[in-house]
C-alpha cells in the first residue's frame, strides 16, 4: 500500500517559474552547443571578447590561449575590425590515444563594427599571457576637449 503525504499547495512566483524555464531551455540547447558533435568531429570555436572605451582610445581583448602571434591576423578596413586565426592541434599525439578531447581547434573570425571616431592608422597589437590586446586610438577631434570660459571686461 501506497501512502501518499499532503502537501499544502505554495504560492509560485513568476520569477521562480521564468528561472525554471531559462534553466530548462538551457538543458535543451547544451548538448547541441558543445564543441564537439556525438560524431566527435571538431566544431568552430571562437575567442571570448572583452571591449572597453578610455578616453583616449577603444580596447578589444580577445582570448586566445594556445596561438602564437603568427597564427593571428588582425585588419581594420573602414569601419570593422576583423580578427582572424586558427588553433591547430598538437600532432605529435595520435587522435586513437586521447581519452578525452574538450578543447576546440580550427579557425576562427571575429569582426567588431567601428565607431567612425578611431584613427585606423595608429591600431596597435600586443599580446600577452595567452590574451590578445588590441588598442584602437581615437581621433584629436573625438576625443573631449575642455573649452575655457573667457570673462569680458
Amino acid at each position: 500500500m501506497a501512502i501518499t503525504l499532503y502537501k499544502p499547495r505554495t504560492q509560485v512566483s513568476p520569477w521562480t517559474r521564468w528561472t525554471d524555464w531559462e534553466n530548462d531551455l538551457g538543458n535543451f540547447w547544451a548538448p547541441l552547443l558543445r564543441s564537439r558533435d556525438d560524431a566527435g568531429d571538431l566544431r568552430t570555436w571562437s575567442p571570448a571578447l572583452d571591449v572597453h572605451e578610455t578616453e583616449d582610445a577603444y580596447v578589444v581583448e580577445a582570448e586566445v590561449p594556445g596561438l602564437d602571434k603568427k597564427d593571428i591576423e588582425i585588419t581594420v578596413l573602414e569601419d570593422l575590425l576583423t580578427i582572424k586565426g586558427e588553433r591547430k592541434r598538437d600532432d605529435e599525439v595520435k587522435e586513437a590515444s586521447y581519452h578525452r578531447i574538450e578543447r576546440s581547434y580550427g579557425s576562427f573570425q571575429r569582426s567588431i563594427s567601428l565607431p567612425n571616431s578611431v584613427d585606423s592608422g595608429k591600431v596597435t597589437a600586443r599580446f600577452k599571457n595567452g590574451v590578445l590586446h588590441i588598442t584602437l586610438p581615437k581621433r584629436e577631434e573625438a576625443k573631449p576637449r575642455e573649452i575655457q570660459v573667457e570673462v569680458d571686461g
